[in-house]
C-alpha cells in the first residue's frame, strides 16, 4: 500500500521538498545554476532537510545561515558533499543576500529551546526586513514553508520577490498530483505520470 510522509519530526519533509521544487521552477524557470540559500533553523527544520537533499539532482550551490547551536546537521552536509553539490556556511543574511538567488526562510523553532531568552536571542539574528531586501537581486525569491512567526517582515508580503504564498497554492497542486500518481489506478483516474515527472525535475 503507498505510504505518504507528510513530514517526520525533525527528520524529513519529502513532500515539501517536491512542492518547493516546482514553485522554484514555476518562479525562475529553472532550478540548474543558482545559488540557494537556506536560512534559520536548519539542525530542527526537516523541510530543509530533504530540500537540500533533492537539489543534489541539480547544479546548485547551496548557502546556509543559522545561529551557531542551529546549523544544518553533518548527516546531510556529508549527503550533499558525496553529491559534488558546493555547500558553504555564512553567519548573516547580509553576507549571503547579495549572491542568493533563492533566500528559503525558515522559523526559530520555540520548542527546541530552554529558556525564552535564549529563543528571543536567536530568533532575533535572522530577521528578513525591506532594509536587507535592498542588498538582494532584483530576481531573486523568497520562499518560506509556512508558518511564518517573526523571521519575514509582514512588510515584505507585497514585495513581488516574495512567493511564499505561491509557493503555499503549489504546495495543494503537486501533493494532489502525487495521490493522483499513488491512487490513481484504484481511482481509475488516467495520470499521465512522466507529465508529473518532467515537471517536477
Amino acid at each position: 500500500k503507498p505510504l505518504v510522509n507528510a513530514g517526520d519530526g525533525t527528520g524529513e519533509h519529502p513532500t515539501q521538498a517536491l512542492l518547493d521544487v516546482f514553485t522554484i521552477r514555476e518562479e525562475i524557470g529553472t532550478v540548474n545554476g543558482l545559488t540557494i540559500t537556506m536560512v534559520g533553523d536548519l539542525k530542527h527544520g526537516r523541510t530543509v532537510h530533504s530540500l537540500a537533499r533533492l537539489l543534489t539532482l541539480y547544479n546548485v550551490q547551496l548557502i546556509y545561515v543559522s545561529p551557531p547551536s542551529l546549523g544544518m546537521p553533518k548527516h546531510i552536509t556529508d549527503f550533499v558533499s558525496s553529491r559534488g553539490i558546493a555547500q558553504q556556511e555564512m553567519s548573516s543574511l547580509e553576507e549571503a543576500l547579495p549572491d542568493s538567488d533563492i533566500v528559503y526562510m525558515t522559523r526559530i523553532q520555540r520548542e527546541r529551546f530552554s529558556s525564552q531568552l535564549e529563543y528571543d536571542k536567536a530568533c532575533g539574528l535572522l530577521i528578513l526586513t525591506p532594509q536587507l531586501m535592498t542588498k538582494a537581486k532584483r530576481k531573486m525569491v523568497v520562499m518560506h514553508p509556512l508558518p511564518r512567526v517573526f523571521e519575514i517582515s509582514p512588510e515584505l508580503d507585497s514585495d513581488p520577490r516574495a512567493a511564499y504564498f505561491r509557493q503555499a497554492e503549489c504546495g495543494m497542486y503537486v501533493r494532489m498530483a502525487l495521490l493522483a500518481m499513488l491512487l490513481g489506478e484504484k481511482l481509475n483516474l488516467h495520470v499521465n505520470y512522466q507529465q508529473y515527472q518532467n515537471t517536477i525535475f
